[in-house]
């Protein structure tokens, strides 16, 4: 396969850089002496590349600015005599780990490669243990475990944040049950009742201003109108003004004039007023 190759798919990018890996871990494991060698620190910066057919080679950067590629670590040569051999492999071992992904990169930002492309681009090389961990033999331990128990997690996860919102978006309804304007200090009674389901609905819940999502110690507030959450101080709203209304619309819904704290005629429903844990 030709070094100048420019894949254009995730699996190309992916095969590209299997195959830089492999040289590059064959020139710091079985041709360890022979790249020891090449790497004299009488001659000027040198570079290790890895090219998609496997291959290594010790090299000058290239002269050309920008380069076609982005440029291996520089002067790796210089550090051979001042470290001990296995701790200086090590170093060019992280390095080329680092110039590997920017590699990779490189072609899904040339290629115009979106989010769902990089994510499973990335998650493809995340599957393979690093050059730094085959040369320091940590790669059998930690790498299949670590990487599907995160992945099973970061799944599990996903799904619970697009499925919450939704199961959740009926809910504030039953809330709304109060017909008659309950008096301001039945308001606090009624969240202790209920203040744990409401938190845990919260949890999931992205404001409707910012889009943050729920987070322990931040005041709540619901809107009447769309019924709506959103944090008391994206829309300016404190716990002691909430106290003293009858009723709350959001701006959306106050529209040009009633600005954020509707006031009366409607639903006062206390039990929507604020959430603060």
């Amino acid at each position: 396969m030709d070094q100048h190759y420019n894949p254009r798919t995730v699996e190309e990018v992916f095969r590209d850089y299997k195959g830089r890996r492999a040289g590059i871990i064959r020139a710091l494991t079985t041709d360890a002496e022979d790249f020891f060698q090449q790497c004299d620190p009488e001659k000027e910066n040198l570079c290790l590349y890895g090219f998609p057919n496997e291959s290594w080679e010790v090299n000058l950067p290239a002269e050309e600015v920008p380069p076609e590629l982005p440029e291996p670590a520089l002067g790796i040569n210089f550090a051979r005599d001042g470290m001990q051999e296995k701790d200086w492999l090590s170093m060019v071992a992280v390095h080329s780990d680092a110039w590997l992904l920017s590699v990779a990169f490189y072609f899904g930002a040339r290629f115009g490669f979106d989010k769902n492309d990089r994510k499973r681009l990335f998650g493809m090389i995340n599957e393979l243990p690093t050059t730094f961990e085959v040369f320091s033999g940590k790669s059998k331990t930690k790498t299949p475990s670590s990487t599907n128990h995160s992945n099973n997690k970061s799944k599990s996860s996903s799904k619970t944040k697009s499925s919450e919102p939704k199961v959740k978006q009926p809910k504030p309804p039953p809330q709304v049950k109060e017909e008659n304007p309950a008096p301001a200090e039945e308001g606090p009674a009624e969240e202790e009742g209920g203040g744990g389901a409401s938190e845990g609905e919260l949890g999931e819940t992205l404001c409707g201003s910012c889009g943050e999502s729920y987070g322990p110690d931040e005041f709540w507030i619901c809107c009447d109108i769309c019924e709506k959450w959103f944090h008391g101080k994206c829309v300016k709203i404190t716990a002691a003004k909430a106290e003293h209304m009858k009723q709350y619309k959001c701006p959306s819904c106050a529209g040009g004039g009633g600005g954020g704290g509707g006031g009366g005629g409607g639903v006062g429903s206390s039990s929507k007023r604020a959430r603060l844990s």
